[in-house]
């Protein structure tokens, strides 16, 4: 058996090390057509601000070392031009020249390239991508004594990354995305905290505008102009290109095999391509999506790792049913300065272009016990199907963001519902959760939501809300005066009970909207107004969603 690999890093080197795991004999072969073929391509944005200091360690294997530990034949500097899948043989060049090599089964991680957009100046000297080591190397031979200024284009995890890493180098960093808001794929009510936290390390961010060209300058202090289409014109020293990627698939193309969205490559259950004979993994093959059912590529490490052990499984005919592909549900985390944001599962607005009915709740537990020193608070958004399903979920917070959306990413795996959740038995010690989770604390308020305990109302219904009914305030006199909704009447919830006719009379038959800051005690306001007939509703995630949704929004003081 003669398996040869054409990329290598995380799909790629997986495949070919599950392969010598399984199979002592074979002849593995791996062709990379760059001089890093085990890097961690992750750890580049941190390696460019300097926390990883020592580019050595990114490099995490080597030919020789690969060699040495898994008898892997790696050869870096070996670029694959063509695929004949009848003859079942690759060309590749060096540079050396040209020659061909016959294989048994090929399995293909060629990975994603940077999305070049069409405009003038991609190809100055100081625009670089950050995907690669090389990539890595010239930019932090730009940042020297001299550079002060960096534009960052794309405002995705990379772009957050180098933006990032760019001013913890000391430089003034204009961050660029036609997105309305930085980081797409989170909800626009949780995004907005991520902007005010770059913001307030000096990030600027310019959203909704996109770059119209990168032109030459004369201005020895800073080489370059970024020019915006809305007029804005951004000097800088260092463009980073952090647009996206697409699927790297000439070579499958080439070879006649069947290809999906954005030309990815179409694979089966076991990472078999329309060729019986190729495999294919990573960034570069089409994958479904579990809640949305969308299919296409998903750039992520944890699936290209795990796409390499099963065609390796496949390929020497170790796979069980089991161990078949399952759709993705594209779990990611990022840190942004002091907050970490993390997604798993679809988000409001992928729902609702699938056209999947969906309710959300936002919660604001701390991360820990209240009592106990340094709790933070988990701004936590959870998406959910009429019938309970998870669908998704969102948080963003200075600390135990990434274990409670681990724990959701294990429930949307698992399939479960709300319920679940509410249910879930998790460790609790003060210093690390409370008796109520916030996981389980979502799940609780999901359940209300299903079993008509809590009606909600969400920050785009404001509108409707201020022409239509009462909102009531039920937080404290100073928190009211600190800034309050236009008109609202403000009643602490431990007064309710005894000032109802001022609510009734206030409300003239329209129906009441409640909130606070951050929806627990208008939780409770609005059990005694329903219980009391009124027609009301609860602002879900209170005034701290209210604000991150609507960081526009004028309120009146008092």
């Amino acid at each position: 058996m003669k398996i040869v690999v054409v990329g290598g890093v995380a799909g790629g080197m997986s495949a070919a090390a599950r392969a010598r795991r399984l199979d002592e004999k074979a002849e593995i072969v791996v062709l990379e057509r760059s001089d890093y073929v085990s890097f961690a391509n992750c750890g580049l944005p941190y390696h460019l601000g300097e926390e990883i200091p020592e580019r050595s360690s990114l490099l995490l294997q080597s030919p020789a070392s690969l060699h040495a530990s898994l008898n892997l034949d790696v050869r870096t500097g070996h670029e694959v031009t063509s695929i004949d899948p009848d003859t079942k043989q690759v060309t590749y060049r060096t540079a050396a020249g040209s020659d061909v090599m016959d294989y048994d089964a090929l399995v293909l991680a060629p990975g994603a390239t940077a999305i070049r957009p069409p405009i003038d100046g991609l190809d100055l000297p100081q625009v670089h991508t950050l995907r690669t080591v090389p990539d890595a190397d010239a930019l932090r031979a730009l940042v020297t004594d001299t550079a002060s200024r960096a534009v960052v284009l794309g405002a995705g995890f990379i772009g957050l990354e180098a933006a990032e890493a760019l001013r913890l180098r000391g430089l003034d960093v204009d961050l660029v995305d036609l997105a309305p808001h930085v980081l797409p794929p989170l909800d626009a009510e949780l995004a907005s905290l991520l902007d005010d936290e770059l913001s307030s390390h000096g990030v600027t961010t310019r959203v909704g505008v996109a770059a119209e060209a990168i032109i030459p300058t004369r201005d020895a202090d800073h080489p370059v102009e970024v020019r915006l289409s809305d007029g804005t014109r951004l000097a800088a020293d260092i463009v980073v290109l952090s647009v996206g990627v697409r699927p790297d698939t000439h070579l499958a193309a080439g070879a006649g095999l069947e290809l999906g969205p954005n030309g990815s490559i179409v694979v089966d259950t076991t990472q078999q391509t329309s060729d019986p004979w190729i495999w294919a993994v990573g960034d570069a093959t089409a994958v479904r999506q579990a809640v949305t059912g969308a299919v296409g590529p998903v750039p992520l490490a944890g699936p290209a790792n795990r796409q390499g052990r099963r065609a390796a499984d496949a390929i020497l005919g170790h796979l069980t049913e089991a161990n078949h592909a399952k759709p993705v549900i594209a779990t990611a985390v990022v840190r942004v300065f002091g907050l970490t944001a993390a997604v798993t599962g679809a988000s409001q607005f992928q729902l609702t272009r699938a056209g999947i009915e969906h309710h959300v709740v936002h919660v604001h537990p701390g991360h820990h016990a209240g009592y106990f020193p340094g709790a933070e608070t988990i701004n936590l958004t959870v998406i959910f199907a009429p019938d309970g399903r998870l669908l998704g979920a969102q948080a963003v917070g200075k600390a135990g963001v990434d274990k409670r959306i681990d724990v959701l990413a294990t429930a949307l795996t698992a399939g479960m519902t709300v319920d679940d959740l509410a249910e879930l038995e998790l460790a609790y010690a003060p210093p690390y959760g409370s008796a109520k989770d916030p996981v389980n604390m979502a799940g609780m308020v999901a359940q209300n939501v299903l079993d008509g305990t809590l009606t909600l109302w969400y920050p785009r219904d404001l509108e409707t809300v201020l022409d239509t009914a009462l909102i009531l305030d039920v937080r404290s006199p100073s928190e009211f005066r600190r800034g309050h909704l236009p008109g609202a009447l403000n009643i602490p919830h431990t007064e309710l009970r005894g000032r109802l006719d001022e609510v009734r009379a206030a409300a003239a038959g329209r129906p009441v909207r409640v909130h606070c800051l951050s929806g627990f005690r208008s939780y409770l306001a609005h059990r005694i107004l329903v219980a009391a007939g009124f027609d009301s509703a609860n602002l879900s995630g209170g005034m701290l969603t209210m604000r991150a949704a609507r960081p526009q929004l004028a309120l009146e003081t008092s």
